[in-house]
C-alpha cells in the first residue's frame, strides 16, 4: 500500500510526532535531550518553523510547530533527525537507523485545538506514569509556557496570547488549563489525527485544507479511532 502523503500549509500550525524504530529508546542521556533541543531550535530557525510546545519522550517526540513555506517543517524535522542520529551512533558505537521511517504530523486548527495540543503534549509524561504533574518533567515546553522558565525560545500561538493581558495572567491561565482531566474523546482525536494524517479540526477545516490541497486528506471517515491509535501516546 503507498504512503500517504504528509501536507503542511504555510502559516498553518501542525503536531508532529517521531517515534524510535520499533519502540527503542532514542534518548539514552541528559546531554542526547539538550542536543536534541539545540538542533530543534536550529532546523527550526534554519527553515522557517515556529516552535510552540514539545515534549522529549524516552522513544519519541511531540512538536506543536507553525511553518513559513510548505516545505518548512519536512526540512526542519529532516535536519534535526539526520543530525541528531549521526550524534547518536558516533557517541554510543551504533550503526543503522534510529528512527521509525518518516515522520508523522496533522495540521490543527488553531482556534479550536491550539491549547488543547499544548496540553496534550506536555501531559505525555503523566499519562505514561512518568511524573506526577508536568511541572516535574524537565524535557518538555511546560516550564517555559506556565512559569516563564528561562531561557524562552518558544513563540506563543494566538490563543496562548489570548489568555490573559500580560505574562501572569497568561501563565496562570495557561496552569489552570492542566487541573483538569482532558476529555477522553479528544484524546483520542488528537491521536488519530496525527496518526493518520487527518487535519485535526471540524468538517468546515477539513473541507477548506482539502480545498487549497485540490485533494482529500486523512481519514476518509471520521469516527472512533482504531484500537491501534488509541494506545498512542
Amino acid at each position: 500500500m503507498p504512503r500517504k502523503p504528509r501536507f503542511y500549509l504555510p502559516g498553518i500550525s501542525a503536531h508532529v510526532v517521531q517515534r524510535g524504530n520499533a519502540r527503542d529508546a532514542v534518548f539514552f542521556d541528559l546531554c542526547d535531550y539538550d542536543l536534541y533541543l539545540d538542533w530543534l531550535r536550529e532546523g527550526a530557525d534554519k527553515y522557517g518553523c515556529v516552535v510552540h510546545a514539545y515534549v522529549l519522550m524516552t522513544n519519541h517526540v511531540h512538536i506543536l510547530l507553525t511553518p513559513q513555506a510548505t516545505d518548512s517543517i519536512s526540512r526542519a524535522i529532516q535536519h534535526v533527525g539526520r543530525t541528531y542520529v549521526t550524534y547518536i551512533n558516533q557517541r554510543y558505537g551504533r550503526s543503522g537507523t534510529l528512527w521509525e521511517g518518516r515522520h508523522k504530523g496533522s495540521v490543527v486548527n488553531s482556534s479550536q485545538y491550539a491549547l488543547a495540543c499544548y496540553r496534550y503534549i506536555e501531559m505525555n509524561p503523566v499519562r505514561a506514569g512518568m511524573v506526577r504533574t508536568p511541572l516535574d518533567y524537565r524535557w518538555s515546553s511546560h516550564r517555559e509556557n506556565a512559569y516563564g522558565a528561562t531561557p524562552i525560545w518558544l513563540s506563543p500561538l494566538p490563543e496562548y496570547s489570548g489568555l490573559g493581558g500580560n505574562d501572569r495572567q497568561r501563565m496562570l491561565a495557561y496552569r489552570s488549563l492542566f487541573r483538569t482531566n482532558a476529555d477522553r474523546d479528544e484524546l483520542q482525536m488528537i491521536r488519530s489525527c496525527v496518526q493518520t494524517g487527518t487535519p485535526l479540526g471540524g468538517d468546515r477545516f477539513k473541507a477548506k485544507i482539502e480545498k487549497m490541497l485540490g485533494r482529500r486528506v486523512g481519514q476518509n471517515r471520521r469516527g472512533r479511532p482504531s484500537k491501534s491509535s488509541t494506545n498512542e501516546l
